[in-house]
């Protein structure tokens, strides 16, 4: 099976070097990755082109986009701009959106492959994420096992295209993944692979993209109940309880505004099924 890869970048110049590293010591290499400089103003730029100048199976595209992070839209705008700019003669099995912060075991994507070999009704595959803390790398605090991390996730390309692409908005991650399992696809985590994750998730998130989040769980037909649940769940992982009047706001503030959802109504009805099947499992 072949692959590509997609790594959205926006002034990663301090880790940058190291995701291409353990990208160009993979036991599997791919066929062609897009680096996609999302208006850096560091040296993101330089650092990537050097490596570009080495591998010619690298490639960088420039975005213009402006200098703020919003969670969510920015990355998947730069990720679907640089999909698009996939070589349109290239031939390959799997799709694979990368942080521009991450360090991968050199037979990530051998063991990637195997899992979509072995299993054809897998539609998505990826790891574990890890964070540096007092000198040891431990398994980030937001990780759930049925859930592959943004920051990594690998799709089947006929899984990818029916699932509708990514979506840019707050919750895409979570949207691929439902979508993924409405159309009944697999999901597969493999806990032996140990992503090492260079900048934790949601180290510079604000009180606006906790509102955003919010919005998320509005987007994707949760209704309340749900998006207490999830909101309160997601606060005590943070360790920080009053964060959830944040997703709340939110949340409230998408249902005011009449925000668009990300799914359809059925795919929405679907949703809340899934998540309640989960709730109570976990409560049984």
């Amino acid at each position: 099976m072949k692959y590509v890869v997609v790594i959205p970048a926006y002034n990663e110049e301090a880790y940058i070097e190291k995701t291409l590293t353990s990208l160009a010591s993979q036991t599997k290499l791919p066929e062609e990755v897009i680096v996609v400089n999302d208006n850096s103003t560091d040296c993101t730029e330089q650092i990537v082109q050097k490596f570009a100048s080495n591998h010619n199976w690298i490639k960088v595209i420039i975005k213009q986009s402006e200098n703020i992070h919003l969670p969510g839209s920015k990355v998947i705008e730069a990720f679907n701009f640089g999909f698009q700019q996939i070589s349109p003669d290239l031939e390959y099995d799997l799709i694979v959106k990368l942080d521009a912060d991450l360090i991968l075991p050199d037979n990530y994507f051998e063991a990637i492959i195997a899992v979509f070999i072995q299993d054809p009704q897998a539609g998505m595959a990826g790891g574990f994420a890890y964070i540096e803390k007092n000198g040891r790398w431990i398994l980030e605090n937001l990780t759930d096992k049925d859930h592959i991390r943004g920051a990594f996730k690998a799709y089947r390309k006929v899984c990818f295209e029916q699932i509708g692409g990514l979506r840019s908005a707050m919750g895409w991650d979570t949207a691929d993944e439902l979508l993924c399992r409405y159309y009944n696809w697999k999901v597969v985590t493999i806990e032996d692979l140990k992503v090492k994750h260079l900048k934790p998730t949601g180290a510079i998130y604000d009180q606006k993209a906790r509102y955003k989040q919010g919005e998320a769980f509005y987007r994707l037909h949760y209704g309340f109940v749900i998006t207490l649940i999830a909101a309160l769940k997601l606060a005590f992982k943070k360790k920080k309880p009053l964060l959830c009047m944040d997703y709340l706001t939110g949340f409230f503030k998408a249902k005011k505004e009449r925000k668009p959802f990300l799914v359809n109504k059925e795919q929405g009805r679907y949703i809340r099924h899934y998540r309640w099947k989960k709730i109570i499992s976990k409560l049984t």
